[in-house]
């Protein structure tokens, strides 16, 4: 007896997301997106933790998005805990394109402190996209605790989230504009800068802020 054509569509695409192929890959996932099923959802998401091929982990998150919540998002949740980099940062770019708030309290301190530059900005972007209205303040006070790491991208990053959050963010900038580490004085005041004039660009706030500490002038400078 020949099997059912949605079984066989399934078993292709499984076969598929284990292609040598990127090219392949990435049509499976293509597939799995555009008619879902929860079974390959394990699989979607086991994927995810090793492709090597930007393109197409940004396809196989997209069809994760296109299953239901309540299947996707334990899954998911349980890649926090991995220990490779990718399934951790991948888990969490997952997370903040569902959108669905229940995952919020996978959303550790230890992830917002994540050693790994790229697990960390996930874990950012995630949090600000997640938080629960009247948190956003104390994940403010959260993410300036790392106000000054990583190189420009990170810091990019960390202020796009800071500022994200709005006037809750402000009084911890603002105080991180007077911290003893020159690094994170300097990443404060960009971040100011940024906020009033998002248009200059993170590039201009950064010399700017170069200028500041370097005259010693603090948080105070026009």
């Amino acid at each position: 007896m020949s099997m059912p054509e949605e079984d066989t569509s399934t078993e292709r695409a499984l076969q598929g997301l284990e292609s040598s192929n990127s090219s392949v890959r990435l049509q499976a996932a293509l597939a799995v997106g555009t008619g879902p099923d929860p079974r390959v959802v394990d699989k979607l998401v086991e994927r995810c933790a090793v492709e090597p091929d930007f393109y197409v982990r940004e396809i196989l998150t997209w069809a994760l998005t296109r299953h239901s919540p309540a299947v996707t998002v334990p899954k998911v949740v349980g890649e926090l805990r991995a220990e490779g980099a990718q399934a951790r940062s991948q888990a969490l770019h997952t997370l903040s394109k569902i959108g669905d708030r229940r995952a919020w309290p996978a959303i550790t301190r230890a992830l917002l402190a994540d050693a790994d530059d790229e697990v960390a900005r996930s874990a950012w972007r995630a949090a600000v996209a997640l938080v629960p209205e009247g948190e956003e303040a104390e994940l403010a006070g959260v993410l300036a605790t790392q106000l000054g790491r990583g190189e420009r991208e990170t810091q990019l990053s960390l202020s796009r989230a800071l500022i994200a959050l709005g006037e809750v963010s402000a009084p911890m900038v603002r105080a991180a504009t007077t911290d003893a580490d020159p690094r994170v004085r300097q990443h404060a005041i960009a971040t100011e800068r940024l906020s009033r004039d998002p248009d200059a660009g993170f590039e201009f706030a950064v010399e700017e802020a170069k200028r500041i500490v370097a005259l010693g002038a603090g948080g105070q400078g026009s």
